[in-house]
């Protein structure tokens, strides 16, 4: 696999895994449902390299996507038989582990397989005191394992994307200082990577859809071809749909400015393109590339102490009365034992103690309900700190404890239970040239994969100029969902919310309308926290994250939705003045 006169074919890039937890079946799906060169699986998250570490915690010889083993089992013959091979990060915190559980299957089922690996993303010995800390390495040692006859590629921490820059570097041919080319595989990469989201998956629009089409997406593939272009699509006879929206709905997810920086290269994603070419087809064009930054990025993963959560069910009358009671007789029993949060705030404050204490009251209760459920309100509270006994049996004692002694119709959604660890997450960066990544071939032989040999800091792109204003003219109060589509998820302590219009005339609208004062407006939780605001015109897009949003990060549990997955469709349900010519 290497450039020749087989490079100037597309290369068929199809994903079977967007999480560690995604559809079994999807690696046959995709083996199954039509041509295919290289079949990739991405199994790694932020939270998930936490998992895979209190997992080799308990088992030295852990520390991997399991489930990536079960779905080979099935499809490894599959693969063979078809000439695909299949690239993965399963190999989470033991690449090497995995590529020898592989092989050992592979000769269990009698399939002759070269199974190659790469390494070296692994620095936690080089931060005290974290469970696993990795660096993001790009598709270089990936494409030195296709070149070299690899059948199954298993990789640690790398990119999302660089499971489809490595294979084009290796297809193609292309040298690591081909930036508009390399960018083009990138913005593919990531727009595969989360599996379903980019075929109608958790998509804003989905109403517009007919919902048996969109009751089992399939998985997208990408034709890629020789000058970076690309074709976003499904194999044939799949549900799920693939159209410009969907996938500018997964270009906006996690991600910031313009740049999109990766080991390989720095995307610019206010050069994308996207054009309609037939239906589930959407051509990828344009793309401009830079050379990467001159640091690595290393996510560090660390045990932050132990969290405990109870959640109060209030019903009927005098909602906001019977929470204030509750609350009050909660802090005083805490109190009595030690835990002092100090004033306690949506943010969760940390008092003398070193215990972080968070209330939350949902109001899912309606007036005259016809059922009890819908009478009924959720008041939650989440204490998180340093010793797992107070955080267990103090706060889960305190709350039954209230049980005959409290609100009218007290009771709780669970029982309360035992303190359990949570992580913390940050981002470090590392000089490249500290990291030293190797492929390890199917014969035993370790090469020495180079840094890139071309970087550029990172720098902010100025802001383009905005389009002209939409004339005034009536409007009508409604929500900015009628109009603009959204997706939002989690970097970090971070949060991004993409906003994205599908005409011209709308662009116009929300170009001038949405700036980060109205967002502060509509998102009351994000007043108080740093909001910057990305334009991408080409996408008729803003970005906007949201900084600090997530304390912590998501395995800390820090707030209702950890993740930030819903926030765009919170933003979405506000009411502001909408032009009756947009609806």
């Amino acid at each position: 696999m290497t450039g020749g006169p087989a490079a100037h074919r597309p290369l068929l890039i199809g994903n079977a895994s967007g999480f560690y937890g995604d559809r079994f079946d999807a690696l046959r799906e995709m083996l199954t449902g039509g041509p295919l060169d290289i079949v990739t699986g991405d199994y790694l998250a932020e939270l998930t390299m936490l998992i895979l570490g209190r997992d080799r915690l308990k088992n030295p010889a852990g520390g991997y996507a399991r489930t990536f083993l079960g779905q080979l089992e099935e499809c490894l013959g599959l693969a063979r038989e078809r000439g695909v091979r299949i690239v993965t990060n399963a190999g989470g915190l033991a690449p090497a582990g995995l590529a020898d559980a592989v092989r050992k299957s592979a000769d269990r089922l009698g399939i002759p397989v070269r199974v190659a690996h790469v390494e070296g993303d692994d620095l936690t010995a080089s931060f005290p005191g974290a469970l696993a800390a990795h660096a993001y390495l790009g598709g270089q040692g990936i494409a030195a394992c296709l070149r070299e006859g690899a059948d199954v590629v298993v990789t640690g921490r790398v990119t999302d994307a660089a499971l489809v820059t490595g294979p084009a570097l290796a297809h193609f041919g292309w040298g690591a200082g081909e930036y508009d080319r390399l960018a083009g595989a990138m913005v593919a990469g990531h727009i595969l990577e989360c599996g379903a989201q980019a075929t109608g998956g958790n998509y804003a629009f989905f109403t517009d859809h007919p919902s048996e089409l969109l009751r089992r997406p399939g998985f997208p593939l990408a034709e890629l071809h020789e000058d970076g272009s690309s074709v976003i699509t499904k194999h044939d006879g799949t549900g799920g749909v693939v159209d410009i929206g969907t996938v500018t709905a997964q270009l906006l997810y996690e991600t910031a400015g313009a740049r999109y920086a990766g080991p390989d290269v720095t995307a610019r994603l206010d050069t994308v393109r996207l054009t309609r070419e037939a239906p589930d087809r959407v051509r990828v064009r344009g793309v401009r590339g830079e050379a990467p930054p001159p640091a690595l990025k290393v996510g560090v993963n660390r045990l932050g102490g132990y969290r405990n959560e109870v959640v109060f069910v209030l019903t009927g009358l005098d909602i906001e009365a019977k929470a204030a009671l509750v609350r009050d007789q909660m802090e005083a029993a805490l109190a009595a034992a030690g835990i002092v949060p100090g004033a306690s705030d949506s943010a969760g404050a940390e008092g003398s103690s070193g215990v972080r204490v968070r209330w939350d009251l949902v109001r899912t209760d309606h007036p005259d309900a016809p059922t009890e459920e819908t009478a009924g309100a959720l008041l939650r509270l989440v204490v998180r700190g340093p010793d797992q006994e107070r955080v267990g049996r103090a706060i889960g004692g305190a709350a039954v404890e209230l049980a005959l002694a409290s609100y009218p119709g007290f009771h709780l959604v669970a029982p309360p239970g035992k303190g359990t660890p949570y992580g913390v997450f940050e981002a470090a960066f590392v000089d490249r040239g500290a990291v030293r990544q190797m492929a390890v071939l199917p014969d035993g032989r370790r090469i020495p994969v180079p840094p890139a040999p071309g970087t550029c800091p990172l720098a902010e792109v100025p802001q383009p100029p905005l389009p002209e204003p939409l004339p005034p003219g009536p409007t009508r109060r409604a929500p900015l969902g009628r109009v603009a589509g959204a997706r939002s998820g989690d970097k970090g302590a971070d949060a991004n919310i993409g906003v994205w219009v599908r005409t011209e005339e709308a662009w116009r609208w929300l170009a001038h309308t949405l700036t980060v004062d109205r967002l502060r407006t509509l998102l009351p939780e994000t007043a108080g926290l740093t909001v910057v605001r990305h334009v991408l015109p080409n996408l008729r897009a803003l970005n906007f994250v949201v900084e600090g949003l997530l304390g912590e990060g998501v395995a800390a549990q820090h707030r209702f939705d950890p993740g930030a997955k819903g926030l765009g469709e919170w933003l979405r349900s506000r009411h502001l003045d909408l032009p009756e010519a947009l609806l």
